[in-house]
């Protein structure tokens, strides 16, 4: 692992047992994470993109041992210089990993204690990590809430007295309050309106350019993505299907399920005609996914054996661009401006 990194996934499994009967016997396997690998630099954003169901929220929660893995490494590399594997910590020596890698959650209404101020919440892991209480505690909450657009005055109040854009500069203020290194941000903006989805993005790179941030940033829509990235991932039941800088992604995806969600991104000019890619089926269920390629049933290129029998892995084709397609050297896929 190069200095350069800070976080380092490989061959990263969750597998969730299904149970059935009186017993609850555990009958298969919902392969949610099936084998997922990247790497994260120093200040950089990788985005993780897919459709809603394929892993991604998943693959951030692993990452930060909300789940225990079934398999796999997640090597994390410390402010002090130290590689550490969190997937083989023990959780009692997770803990003090929490001051440096953070979430921001999903959805502002639910990740909020109704029944807590805001200061309270904001303030709760100063004092889980015995940071700062007191006078000081305070001071620290109005410092952040004024970094992240909020009026400190306002501290006292609860999450239902805020709009839902500002519920989510609160939870982004709670995930800064340790000043942290590494961010999974959890579509932090899909539950909030359009208007202020741009607002909250682009305190996101502010903070992440003033802090030294690092972010993964996990959303199911690829304009959004697009919007902060360095490079992007794209997942697929479970698999990371396609991984690049974000440019070269949008302008040449090698992937056929990346192509489709490139061409739901609308274009710049409203003039610039573009044709709507329409995946026919349905995904696949992660608890029973189809031999060779997991795509191939949705897939309008597939027309050889090993699509279906043979399950292609990612290689690098480009410098840069990895890909998992036994077609990848063959097709020329539309891209934004293609």
């Amino acid at each position: 692992m190069s200095d350069e990194y800070i976080l380092e996934v490989n061959n990263l499994k969750q597998h969730f047992p299904i149970r059935t009967g009186f017993l609850q016997r555990v009958t298969g396997h919902i392969k949610a994470v099936d084998g997922v690998s990247f790497a994260v630099r120093r200040n950089e954003v990788l985005g993780l993109v897919g459709e809603s169901g394929c892993g991604k929220t998943t693959v951030g929660r692993t990452v930060l041992r909300l789940y225990d893995p079934t398999g796999g490494d997640i090597w994390y590399r410390t402010a002090s210089g130290e590689r550490v594997n969190v997937a083989q910590l023990k959780l009692k020596d997770v803990k003090p990993l929490r001051r440096e890698m953070r979430m921001i959650f999903q959805d502002p209404f639910s990740s909020l204690n109704p029944r807590r101020t805001v200061k309270d919440l904001i303030g709760e892991p100063l004092l889980i990590q015995k940071v700062a209480k007191g006078k000081a505690l305070e001071e620290r909450v109005a410092a952040l809430m004024t970094e992240v657009g909020l009026d400190p005055n306002y501290m006292e109040r609860y999450p239902h007295e805020f709009s839902g854009g500002q519920r989510q500069r609160i939870g982004i203020a709670r995930t800064l309050s340790l000043s942290p290194r590494l961010i999974i941000a959890d579509e932090p903006v899909s539950a909030l309106d359009v208007s202020v989805q741009a607002q909250v993005l682009n305190l996101l790179q502010s903070l992440k350019d003033e802090l030294g941030l690092t972010l993964l940033f996990i959303a199911h829509d690829l304009s959004v993505v697009e919007h902060i990235s360095d490079r992007i991932a794209v997942m697929y039941v479970g698999k990371i299907v396609e991984m690049a800088p974000s440019e070269q992604l949008l302008r040449r995806p090698l992937h056929p399920y990346a192509e489709a969600l490139v061409s739901a991104v609308p274009p710049a000019d409203p003039d610039v005609k573009t044709q709507r890619i329409i995946l026919e089926g349905d995904v696949p269920s992660p608890a029973n996914p189809p031999p060779g390629c997991v795509f191939h049933p949705r897939c309008r290129y597939a027309n050889h054996d090993s699509c279906r029998t043979q399950e292609p892995v990612l290689e690098e084709i480009e410098p840069g661009h990895f890909v998992a397609c036994h077609l990848a050297r063959q097709l020329s896929l539309a891209g934004i401006g293609g």
